[in-house]
């Protein structure tokens, strides 16, 4: 693989830092999570130095260790990318919640951690007699999150046709692109005659979904820290995406139709000797120099250009022909380069290996290495903490968990369970 890499499992950065330890050290979170919403917002919490214990079905596991492409544990089984990306630095119990005895010694746990996070169904955990309302009395300084495609009825009104979640789709399963698609954006950026373009930036709907999550936790944890009170933190998946393509809905409120012209400014793609590269211009001084660096300074006098609605009218007539004209000699790179220098935004189109190698991703640590458990050489590349803290270490890193690898470590140490418990539930199949 062409790329030098920055950060290893057990690497630090900024390691200056240290003695600070990390701002949530001492927060506990306990997860019954899956895929990659909840996931993600963990990961990122245990970044930040909460511990968090995940609890998974004791056999398979959680669904996103069935994803594709996949390497193998150490006892081959198999291990899909989205569980590779979403778990560093946690603990995995095996646990069947759907056994009696397993839904007490999750009850049993609850003490034992500040959080409890659970990204399934709506309905799933009352079924089981795990939901808020079923353990708010009992644990009074409990957060409960909950991520879901539509919400649990936390803060609205039920919708025609809702029961007490608030949502008329709360029957309905939602991953990323279901919930992208209901947001409007797909539509909002499908070309006329052709189907929408699904996934166009990975699990935006559940890694924007993550982050709202974390702002949950975080606001929930400070609030407990006033009034030593828990309570239910409820993020809807739906409700992340309507804020994340806010300009579907902010501009149909100002008049853009989907028949129009859609929004007066330039911010397209163009072509260099060498691939693609994006330009936003959006101000009229930004679009004089823009007209400067590609040697039509007359635009800035012609009355075709006089609107912010000009420029896209006279886009591939005349503004395309004549910025791919000058950008035909050089590289993305070097085009770029020169339009940063005037001022106007602009950044090449690269593809996986150009992210890789890329000396931005590598300053900033945003790319951490796991070495594979199946005999491939190359590592399984795992994106850093984007979120940078001056008085922070960043890192180290542990390598994502086997299925119930640290069953028997959490429950001696948090329920004090002797080996003849641990085996007697093992070989009920409560427990891994």
């Amino acid at each position: 693989m062409p790329y030098d890499p920055v950060m290893r499992l057990g690497d630090t950065a900024n390691a200056a830092a240290e003695p600070w330890g990390k701002p949530l050290d001492g927060v506990r979170i306990l997860a019954a999570e899956q895929m990659q919403a909840l996931p993600y917002a963990t990961q990122l919490l245990a970044r930040l130095g909460a511990e968090v214990v995940k609890v998974e079905h004791p056999v398979h596991g959680e669904s996103g260790r069935g994803a594709q492409p996949a390497m193998t544990d150490p006892d081959g089984r198999s291990v899909g990318a989205t569980f590779l990306r979403n778990n560093l630095n946690k603990r995995s119990i095996g646990l069947d919640l759907k056994a009696p005895e397993g839904q007490a010694l999750f009850r049993s746990l609850i003490p034992h951690f500040d959080i409890v996070a659970e990204n399934f169904k709506p309905g799933t955990m009352a079924r089981m007699g795990l939901a808020y309302e079923d353990l708010a009395a009992e644990f009074p300084e409990m957060i409960y999150v909950s991520i879901s495609g539509f919400g649990n009825g936390v803060g609205g009104e039920p919708a025609d046709g809702a029961d007490a979640s608030g949502s008329p789709y709360d029957s309905w399963p939602a991953y990323a692109p279901i919930v992208e698609a209901m947001s409007g954006v797909y539509e909002y950026k499908r070309e006329a005659g052709r189907p929408p373009l699904v996934a166009p930036v990975g699990a935006l709907g559940d890694i924007g979904t993550a982050l709202f999550g974390v702002v949950g936790i975080l606001a929930a944890l400070r609030h407990r820290d006033h009034t030593s009170q828990g309570q239910y933190v409820d993020v809807a998946m739906f409700d992340a995406m309507v804020a994340m393509t806010d300009l579907v809905t902010n501009f149909w409120s100002m008049g853009l139709r989907p028949d129009g012209a859609g929004p007066a400014l330039i911010m397209d793609g163009f072509e260099a000797a060498d691939g693609w590269f994006i330009v936003q211009v959006g101000r009229e001084h930004q679009f004089a120099k823009l007209a400067e660096v590609v040697d039509h300074p007359e635009w800035v006098d012609d009355p075709r250009f006089a609107t912010r609605a000009g420029w896209r009218a006279e886009m591939e007539t005349i503004i395309r022909p004549a910025i791919e004209g000058w950008a035909s000699s050089r590289t993305r790179l070097e085009a770029c380069e020169v339009l940063s220098a005037a001022g106007i935004a602009a950044g090449p189109c690269f593809d996986a290996p150009e992210v890789i190698g890329d000396a931005h991703v590598a300053a900033r640590h945003m790319l951490v290495e796991m070495p594979r458990t199946d005999g491939v050489a190359d590592p399984v590349l795992v994106p850093g903490n984007p979120v940078k803290l001056s008085k922070m270490a960043d890192g180290p890193d542990e390598r994502v968990p086997w299925v119930g690898e640290h069953t028997d470590a959490v429950l001696r140490a948090e329920l004090g369970l002797s080996d003849d418990e641990l085996t007697r539930l093992r070989d009920a199949g409560v427990i891994t």
